[in-house]
């Protein structure tokens, strides 16, 4: 059966976008294109007046958020017209053009990204930033209030620029090219010291630093040994907020990145303080930090409620000398409105979604440590363990790097991950989020988005589970007992319930779990507590999945059962059960990297043994294969080249030679 392929972890794209803002029914029209106001915005990006520009700016950041507008302003010449006013003499202009182009990014996806980086936007955003870190420290008075506040609008403007600078590097391999030459990592350093000052621009920074500095091997000869210090600075910092935890994270999985520019002498100490503060991070109880987050919200509603009854005689006298002032002709000096009375920021949540990116950040992180450094994707193996010829007796497959024992991974890191007890806290992130935090949360709209946010940890902590699985020896793992406790740990989380869970990000993180689990319990005879019935149901609900990497998985797990049943006495119903299903998808599945993995499972199940023989009689295996080899042969001839990679290629076409094979060795002894 094929070999389960260990995950690895890039950076997400566009992950500082926020939500969607609605465009009125009179900036669209039927055919949801935008009519005038698109160029009416930009012709008022020219306008003399900053509050003009600032306004037309803003609303642009609104309207580019809903994806049907973005063509209309691309039209328009949008980022030549927007990227002059990253310069612009005021301040606010900067922002929101900043703000502007950062939504423009973020919603319109790689190309527009692209796009941008060819019309040279990156030439004034890197002035605009070079600008900004020089405007850091400079004042001509110590402090004073009017300074302090111009600060602090140059750290917002900076925000957004690293934003945007984030988004393009993410997805243009252009934008990072113009990174490494233009010398930008040392501006995200000096960004990233305002942590203690201005922690959301620090953040920001981070998340932009993990991602230029993975695969980038350029960008190893820019990093000194004082960028180090001041990376190492931030990672043994203390400050308590969990937003800090979270920079600390971001840190952490950027001097992973950076691994390679370390001395070899601190390797060692810097790879246990790495996972140190990954541990720290995984060791919070998140369901019960977000119900006391959202208790303390609610004390300082009640409390703010209280204040607000306690001053009304104080508002009803002011606005009666308002009154008497306007009666004797004169300007009333109060400039506040109703909405000074709303918090700007609701800062419980924003602490509670960082705790939760942290510990997502954190288990991708020991993910891409529990990764081999095979560069190939991860949609399917490169080579069909059906045919096993060529197999070293090391375990190692002469056509591809894909290691079977722990070798792929560092032994300094394999020790510095059980020194930390970092299987036990991954197996414990695997467990359903907190009904209680689950429950708290969706009775809050405000708070509802981090249900879909804790979910996300359990799934990360199951694919964190599926690499060390693959990479680590069953005596590090805890042993048999241990390995039988998982077993039954993961059929709870997939049967315990009236129905199995049925999210792809869920059965993807599950399927590839209980893979990995299954193939070692297999391999070492080891019995496990799920009943073939009960994994032909997950099979089933896998199969309606339309994530093929799902699909692969569950057939997967149904060829290492069938596979394991066939050794064993009076299986041959079981065996039906699976060879059936198996045929099915074999024949009618669209993706043929589906079709190839069932045909595969079948020859892993039907390969030998009394009891396959007698299964594969009742189902008649053999003329099913028959009517079925020259379907997938003419089908790999036709779709192959133009939809499959080399290496799925390459695997399709093993299994087309060992189907051939495979019907040959039925025909001499089922038939």
């Amino acid at each position: 059966m094929g070999k389960s392929k260990n995950k690895k972890f890039k950076r997400p794209a566009f992950g500082t976008t926020g939500l969607p803002v609605p465009v009125s029914p009179r900036e669209a029209d039927e055919d949801g294109e935008v009519d005038s106001p698109a160029g009416e915005l930009l012709e008022k990006l020219q306008s003399p007046s900053p509050d003009v520009r600032e306004c037309a700016c803003a609303s642009i950041s609104r309207m580019v958020q809903q994806s049907q507008t973005i063509p209309a302003f691309l039209q328009r010449d949008a980022v030549r017209c927007l990227g002059p006013l990253l310069l612009d003499r005021s301040l606010a202009v900067r922002e929101t053009a900043t703000g502007a182009l950062r939504n423009l990014s973020a919603c319109g996806g790689y190309d527009v990204c692209e796009d941008m980086v060819k019309q040279d936007i990156l030439t004034p955003l890197t002035a605009l930033l070079r600008e900004c870190c020089t405007a850091f420290d400079s004042s001509t008075t110590p402090s004073p209030t009017s300074n302090k506040t111009q600060r602090k609008c140059v750290e917002d403007i900076a925000n957004e620029a690293v934003n945007l600078l984030w988004n393009l590097c993410e997805s243009s391999s252009l934008a990072l090219s113009v990174f490494n030459k233009q010398g930008l990592l040392e501006l995200l350093m000096l960004c990233l010291q305002r942590h203690p000052q201005h922690t959301e621009l620090a953040v920001s920074a981070a998340h932009c630093l993990q991602t230029v500095t993975e695969d980038n091997a350029e960008l190893l000869g820019a990093v000194t040994p004082a960028m180090l210090q001041g990376l190492e600075s931030v990672l043994l910092s203390s400050q308590p907020s969990l937003s800090h935890t979270l920079l600390r994270i971001l840190i952490a999985g950027s001097v992973w990145n950076l691994k390679g520019a370390l001395p070899s002498g601190q390797q060692a100490q810097t790879l246990n303080a790495l996972i140190a503060t990954l541990t720290a991070s995984l060791e919070l109880d998140s369901g019960q930090v977000i119900i006391e987050l959202q208790e303390a919200e609610a004390r300082q509603r009640t409390e703010a409620v209280d204040g607000t009854v306690a001053g009304e005689q104080v508002v009803v006298e002011e606005m009666e000398e308002e009154e008497k002032g306007l009666r004797n002709g004169n300007v009333p000096m109060r400039s506040d409105d109703l909405s000074d009375l709303l918090p700007v920021e609701n800062e419980e949540l924003r602490e509670a979604s960082a705790l939760l990116s942290a510990q997502q950040t954190s288990l991708e992180i020991i993910v891409n440590m529990c990764c081999s450094d095979d560069p190939s994707d991860d949609e399917w193996e490169e080579q069909s363990s059906s045919d096993e010829s060529d197999l070293c007796t090391d375990g190692v497959s002469e056509s591809s790097n894909q290691l079977l024992s722990p070798l792929c991974m560092s032994a300094e890191v394999h020790n510095a991950l059980l020194n930390h007890s970092v299987p036990e806290k991954v197996l414990k992130k695997t467990e359903f989020p907190s009904s209680a935090a689950v429950e708290a949360c969706n009775k809050n709209p405000a708070w509802k988005g981090l249900v879909k946010k804790m979910q996300r940890v359990q799934c990360r902590a199951l694919t964190c589970l599926h690499n060390m699985l693959s990479v680590m020896e069953v005596e590090s793992l805890g042993g048999v007992t241990a390995l039988q406790a998982l077993a039954e740990h993961l059929s709870k989380l997939v049967f315990s319930t009236a129905e199995i869970p049925k999210q792809d990000e869920f059965l993807e993180a599950i399927t590839s779990a209980l893979r990995s689990l299954l193939q070692i319990m297999a391999s070492k005879n080891i019995p496990q507590c799920m009943s073939p019935q009960q994994l032909m149901s997950l099979s089933e609900v896998a199969a309606q999945c339309q994530t093929v990497s799902v699909r692969v998985n569950a057939l997967a797990i149904l060829g290492i059962t069938g596979s394991t049943l066939a050794k064993e006495q009076d299986t041959a119903n079981s065996l039906q059960m699976i060879g059936t299903f198996l045929l099915q998808v074999a024949s009618k599945d669209s993706s043929l990297v589906v079709c190839g993995e069932a045909l595969d499972a079948l020859f892993d199940v039907f390969a030998d043994g009394a009891e396959a023989e007698r299964a594969a009689k009742t189902i008649q295996l053999l003329s099913a294969l028959k009517a079925l080899q020259p379907v997938f042969k003419a089908k790999l001839r036709k779709e192959g080249k133009g939809k499959y990679s080399p290496d799925q290629l390459c695997v399709l076409d093993n299994i087309k030679v060992n189907l051939r094979r495979f019907i040959g060795y039925l025909e001499k002894n089922c038939s």
